[in-house]
């Protein structure tokens, strides 16, 4: 089974930094960015399961750069994470295609147990495209063919 890698994204070079160290200490693979564009930059070599990802950033704010890690990644999980709550943003976000949403500052233990709940929701949908395309395979050439 694999270990769960996580990006964290957030322009406060603070919380990246404050975060990313707990999260190693309980043993995860933790990468971080602090914009949306260098997630996007990064997700390239770096494939993560599961993305934290600010919603208020400038530039490219969280939730363009969810539907462009959605757009580009479609298997990541992504988890909207917001200081300025609005039910607005929740609700934008979902419907781009989040999996959850997290008020800062997020309890540690929080977000570690909505990472796993997203990883493993990933990791379900890996396997029930791995069954479809076992069974794709399965069905040779010869099965379509005429019947006598």
């Amino acid at each position: 089974m694999d270990k769960m890698k996580l990006m964290l994204v957030d322009d406060e070079e603070r919380y990246l930094s404050t975060t990313q160290k707990l999260l190693l200490r309980k043993g995860y693979d933790v990468q971080t960015a602090s914009s949306g564009a260098e997630a996007l930059e990064k997700m390239k070599t770096h494939n993560s399961h599961v993305v934290v990802l600010d919603v208020k950033m400038p530039g490219m704010d969280g939730i363009t750069a969810l539907k462009e890690i959605k757009r580009q990644f479609p298997l990541a999980e992504v988890i909207m994470l917001t200081g300025h709550a609005t039910v607005e943003s929740a609700v934008d976000g979902l419907k781009a295609g989040a999996t959850d949403y997290l008020m800062k500052p997020a309890d540690i233990d929080d977000l570690i147990a909505k990472a796993e709940e997203a990883f493993e929701k990933r990791q379900r949908l890996e396997e029930k495209i791995r069954t479809a395309q076992s069974r794709k395979t399965m069905k040779s050439p010869k099965d379509t063919g005429s019947e006598e």
